[in-house]
């Protein structure tokens, strides 16, 4: 149900995304006349976000998926990109998107940029780290321990103690 969910989120988040430029620059959704460092950031900040997908990808090589397939047990990534936070993918995705809003600013690109937000939380915390502490037990917990979620050092899970659940 959660993936779900987040696929519907995330589908529409790049939907709405594509759409938002698309409105702008058909006048059909009016965008406020920033000064010009805002266009250059946002363009800038998308780049650089998409450029981060790419490499954070490749960096996962053979462990790559989109989704999971509880039934499918590879390799935990935890260098490169991912020995900063344990979901680069995700944070250059949200780079990107925010980058856009800031490229194209209106209530559309604001939108996009809150369902992937959404659907990215739920996926990670209600399917990928379920997934990743059943698959890979003590060493994903010890790295999700010491490793951010999509900030450094930000959305570490705390080690379980006897008796009390993870956070």
């Amino acid at each position: 149900m959660a993936a779900a969910l987040a696929l519907s989120l995330y589908l529409a988040g790049l939907a709405v995304a594509f759409a938002g430029p698309v409105l702008a620059l058909t006048g059909a959704v009016a965008a406020p006349r920033l000064p010009a460092a805002f266009t250059w950031a946002g363009a800038f900040i998308t780049i650089v976000g998409f450029f981060g997908v790419l490499a954070a990808q490749a960096g996962m090589g053979a462990s790559w998926r989109v989704g999971v397939d509880a039934t499918e047990r590879t390799e935990l990534v935890t260098t490169g990109a991912f020995a900063v936070v344990r979901n680069p993918i995700f944070t250059a995705m949200l780079t990107t998107m925010a980058g856009l809003a800031l490229l194209v600013p209106t209530a559309v690109s604001a939108a996009a940029l809150l369902c992937l937000l959404v659907a990215v939380e739920l996926q990670v915390r209600l399917v990928e780290e379920p997934y990743l502490l059943r698959t890979h037990r003590q060493v994903y917990a010890s790295y999700a321990a010491a490793t951010g979620r999509f900030v450094p050092g930000l959305g570490r899970l705390r080690r379980a103690t006897p008796g009390k659940p993870r956070s």
